[in-house]
Parts: C-alpha cells; sequence; structure tokens
C-alpha cells in the first residue's frame, strides 16, 4: 500500500525470530485481538468437521493462538528469548513442536494456511501449527489442485493482514472450490476499502457486517510520513482518524460475512 513501510524481509525467513524481533517494538497485536474473535467464531459456526483456512498465515501465528494455551506476548517472549537467538533453525523446529504440542487446546480444529511466503509455510507446517500448507498466489493464477481439493472442507476463512494487498480476485477463486458454507472473519485496516471484497463475497451469499465505532490497533507507524499517508487514506475513505491513527498506530475493523 501507498506510504507503507515494507516488512517483506521477514515474512519469509526459515523462523519466525526476525519477524518478532521487528514487530515487538512497533507493538503489533492484531493477532492478539483476532484470538478471542476467531475462537468465538469457530464455536459459533457449530461444524464438528470444520476445516479453517487461514488468508497470509505467514507463520502460522493465527493457528498459534487459536489452538493452543498461549498468547500473542507468550510468542513474544518466546520468539525474542536468549535462548531461541541460540538455536539453529532445525533446533527450533524440535523445540517448537514440543512447545506448542504442549499447550494444545482440546477441541483443536483442523487449520490450513495460504501464503506466498514458502519458508513462513513450511515452518509452520514442521511444527504443527498447521495441518496443510498452499502457496498458490490467487491475485495471478487459478488454485492448483491440491488447494481445490483442501477447500471441500474449509467452512471459515480468516484474515488479520494482506486485506491490503488482496482483490476480490482472491476470494472469488477460494470461494468457487467450496463444497460447504463458508464464513469470512477479517480484519482490514482502516487505509483500505474493504468494499470490493464484501461485495465479491455477496455474489456468493454472504452479507458482510463490521461495526465502524469498533476498531482494532494493529501496530505503531514507524514514521510521520507513514501516519501522514494513513491519516490522509482514512479521510479519503470518509472515516474520522482522531484518537486513532492521529494517534500514532494503524487500525483495523472487523468485517464478518455470513450466509
Amino acid at each position: 500500500m501507498h506510504g507503507m513501510t515494507s516488512f517483506d524481509d521477514i515474512y519469509d525467513r526459515p523462523d519466525p525470530r526476525a519477524y518478532f524481533t521487528r514487530l515487538a517494538p512497533l507493538s503489533y497485536e492484531i493477532p492478539h485481538h483476532a484470538q478471542a474473535v476467531f475462537r468465538r467464531t469457530v464455536a459459533e459456526r457449530a461444524d464438528p468437521g470444520l476445516t479453517v483456512l487461514d488468508l497470509c498465515c505467514s507463520y502460522g501465528i493465527n493457528a498459534a493462538l487459536l489452538n493452543h494455551d498461549l498468547t500473542l506476548a507468550d510468542l513474544y517472549a518466546h520468539y525474542t528469548s536468549p535462548m531461541a537467538a541460540r538455536l539453529t533453525t532445525a533446533e527450533l523446529i524440535e523445540y517448537d513442536k514440543e512447545f506448542y504440542g504442549a499447550r494444545r487446546r482440546p477441541g483443536a480444529v483442523r487449520v490450513l494456511g495460504l501464503d506466498i511466503a514458502r519458508h513462513a509455510l513450511d515452518y509452520a507446517r514442521a511444527v504443527g501449527l498447521l495441518d496443510g500448507v498452499h502457496s498458490d498466489n490467487l491475485e495471478e493464477h487459478v488454485p492448483g489442485p491440491a488447494l481445490m481439493a483442501a477447500m471441500a472442507d474449509v467452512g471459515l476463512i480468516t484474515l488479520t493482514g494482506g486485506a491490503s494487498f488482496l482483490s476480490r480476485r482472491t476470494f472469488a477463486a477460494l470461494l468457487e472450490c467450496a463444497q460447504r458454507p463458508v464464513w469470512v472473519s477479517a480484519f482490514a485496516l482502516r487505509t483500505v476499502p474493504y468494499a470490493p471484497i464484501a461485495s465479491c463475497l455477496a455474489g456468493f451469499g454472504l452479507t458482510t457486517r463490521t461495526d465502524p465505532d469498533r476498531t482494532y490497533p494493529q501496530r505503531a507507524f514507524t514514521d510521520p510520513e507513514e501516519q501522514r499517508a494513513a491519516v490522509r487514506a482514512v479521510r479519503l475513505a470518509g472515516l474520522d482518524p482522531t484518537g486513532r491513527e492521529t494517534d500514532g498506530h494503524y487500525h483495523t475493523a472487523l468485517y464478518e460475512s455470513r450466509p
């Protein structure tokens, strides 16, 4: 997105340590807000065979928080610790298998991950956070056979980051493959319009609701220029940045789409 600092270099490392180390000073917190929302949505979806597809899943952080007795603060502490810093990626993978295995919640749901960051996907799969991973770029290509087959069981699509880079193409491609009713629960920055995606979902029989007065902080701005661009974009969208973006943080809105 124009005016937004790029963090591309931390999204596709062999493990998540750089990701958490870079984002900690910026108080990146949207997965924390999503944790309770996604757990509640899974319970409301009430489908015993439910599979969740986490879009732009990176290292499986939403899956970690959905299915394990952990907070986002726990993950920051874990991956920025001196102990983690001493390990090789291979050693960290072995450690994380036990770390997550010991904290798995009863009633954990199956989670698939979709992201173009192959290293991040491989890590999340290796440590057991994701039950299946797909690196299809649906903005540019149709889904491959594996993703098409996997969509048969998906009943909930989640998203906490990446709405700025996704269009209706990705959502249409996924819903065209769906075999059961799909709900979508998405956190999107207020700097980008979600209406085109909501319009696409409406074509598949989904009604999108959002509470314009309820926002969720995403992270602090990296510099005044990034803040100015965000405030300008929010105003252009017809929204009020006062007390939100003007106070130094990106804010997101929650969009819930259901039949």
